[in-house]
């Protein structure tokens, strides 16, 4: 079956956020005496912040209590003091516009809440070109990346089956949430990861921009 709608990552994908994204939660770990380093932090950016933080101190929810607190604290971060320094990632926004012009459905699936994806979108300088309410955030979903329920919900919200869609992403946890749900991905460096922790992705490009020079060649041509 031909690929009819791109379910799209935001974070890492289209705007250049996951080391700001791990400042913050380093900056939130310590406003409540936990004394977390960035390097612990980084590589298991793209699971949800409530699965990260359990990881990361395994006596705390990121659903409720104390590590709900930290959760928050980083989403003030992102919107208050990062978000205004965030940039696009290479070619996003032409991404975008080619994906439009060739006819898909395009689907926000992002593991931001409701309130950073507007920030997250403005960053990436497509905010305009995107169908708000055709977007799940982390309020979509009962568990978070690397599980497939936020890639399930997408794939409902564009009334999509899983053979008719593809994933653009940037870390092994969007791989592992949409292999889960029957959907392949083409994926990013542009987040930090490496080859290898990439290697289940149908295709990994640089970034945007690199999709968008190989794209008669591409899974989406």
């Amino acid at each position: 079956m031909s690929i009819k709608g791109v379910l799209l990552d935001i974070d890492g994908t289209l705007v250049d956020s996951n080391d700001a994204h791990a400042h913050a939660f380093v900056e939130a770990f310590a406003a409540y005496g936990y004394d977390v380093e960035f390097d612990q932090v980084r590589p298991l950016i793209g699971m949800g912040a409530d699965q990260l933080i359990a990881r990361i101190v395994p006596s705390l929810s990121g659903k409720e209590g104390e590590g709900k607190k930290i959760a928050d604290r980083r989403k003030e971060l992102i919107m208050e003091k990062y978000g205004a320094d965030l940039e696009p990632t290479p070619g996003s926004r032409q991404l975008i516009e080619k994906l439009k012009q060739s006819g898909y459905k395009l689907v926000i699936s992002s593991s931001a809440t409701s309130e950073e994806l507007s920030v997250l979108l403005k960053a990436a300088q497509v905010d305009e070109l995107l169908d708000h309410d055709m977007a799940t955030t982390s309020s979509d979903a009962d568990t978070s990346k690397p599980a497939p329920d936020l890639i399930e919900t997408t794939l409902e919200k564009g009334h999509l089956k899983a053979n008719e869609a593809i994933l653009l992403g940037d870390t092994p946890y969007d791989i592992k949430a949409a292999k889960a749900a029957g959907v392949g991905v083409i994926a990013f460096r542009s987040g930090g990861f490496s080859d290898d922790q990439l290697a289940d992705a149908i295709e990994i490009y640089d970034s945007p921009a690199d999709l968008l020079a190989h794209f008669d060649r591409s899974p989406l041509a």
